[in-house]
């Protein structure tokens, strides 16, 4: 085989390889697009229009019950290959992986769960695409990252674009002080996994060798511990649960394929093309968003979205480009 055709041959692999990345990436978006539509069945009981059978902390309770046993099954096949580890190694380790459940598991599940029982799935999607301009602007007391003014110009373009999705949303049908009430929730969960961004960085450069999946793993396992008692004080009020087969089937679709098995294929995608081409797939999931809750439960598209997301998306690239020129300067 001549030089020529291997050099043909390597560069057709990596193309077929980089279109694989790109699509897995897609599909990781398309799934967390649809978490908002799984989480409004689930919170709202969209069956008969009822309430819900299962409450926010229990859903939240299950989903990661069937994460964790996933994560817990792949350390067994895996530890003998020197895959990842399933508890953290030392004291600082569980201290910030502590915290790490506390905003990314416990904090952000309740806020979601409660969030969309309030809420259109929508909605709240566009919303919580706020969150980078949230962990860009928590850098600033977290890891002394400094604030510009053009940042806060970005986060004031961000958030009128939140006023206008809440204040003129289309679907009406949700009384506006439902919807506030929701809104407000969704927002300060992506409050909460801001905070949960930053923490990450944080126990990473602790320089341990700890990689991004096995922190994930560690802060659902936690945050899935400090799930319990919410859920033992709900079946407490309500008593036990008795979920129909769909809504298991939509619990374990986010514990499963959104918890895991998506953020499997972020992580490699951000190995193989690097976190600033895979990040950009994360302005995708409002959009699967939006298609989610318009598909799978019948809400509306209007032109207040379309405006709230242009305005929500130009914010958050004005304060990450900010960002990255104040880490370069």
């Amino acid at each position: 085989m001549s030089r020529i055709e291997i050099q043909e041959g390597d560069f057709l692999s990596s193309v077929t390889r980089e279109f694989q990345t790109h699509l897995l990436l897609l599909v990781a978006a398309i799934i967390w697009g649809s978490t908002w539509a799984a989480g409004r069945f689930l919170s709202y009981g969209l069956d008969e229009g009822g309430p819900a059978t299962l409450d926010p902390a229990t859903s939240a309770w299950l989903r990661y019950s069937f994460a964790v046993a996933v994560f817990f099954l792949w350390y067994l096949v895996s530890r003998s290959g020197g895959g990842f580890r399933f508890l953290p190694p030392d004291r600082e380790s569980w201290r910030l992986s502590f915290w790490l459940g506390v905003f990314g598991t416990m904090a952000y599940q309740l806020l979601f769960m409660h969030g969309m029982s309030w809420t259109a799935a929508g909605d709240a999607s566009l919303i919580v695409s706020l969150n980078p301009v949230f962990t860009v602007l928590l850098a600033w007391p977290m890891l002394g990252q400094k604030i510009s003014i053009r940042m806060l110009m970005g986060l004031l373009v961000g958030m009128s674009g939140v006023i206008i999705v809440v204040g003129w949303s289309p679907n009406s049908d949700i009384p506006f002080n439902h919807r506030l009430i929701g809104d407000l929730m969704i927002l300060f969960a992506a409050l909460a996994w801001a905070t949960t961004s930053n923490l990450t960085k944080i126990l990473m450069s602790l320089n341990k060798g700890i990689s991004a999946l096995e922190i994930v793993v560690w802060y659902s396992f936690i945050g899935w511990i400090l799930l319990t008692p919410w859920m033992i004080f709900e079946i407490w009020e309500s008593g036990f649960p008795s979920p129909n087969s769909a809504q298991w089937i939509t619990v374990a679709y986010l514990g499963i394929i959104s918890t895991v098995l998506a953020y499997v294929m972020f992580v490699r995608g951000i190995e193989i093309i690097g976190p600033t081409a895979a990040s950009s797939y994360v302005f995708l999931v409002p959009v699967f968003g939006v298609i989610g809750g318009w598909a799978l439960l019948g809400e509306r598209i209007g032109t207040s979205m379309i405006v709230g997301f242009i305005l929500i998306v130009a914010g958050v690239r004005e304060v990450q480009r900010q960002s990255e020129r104040v880490s370069n300067g």
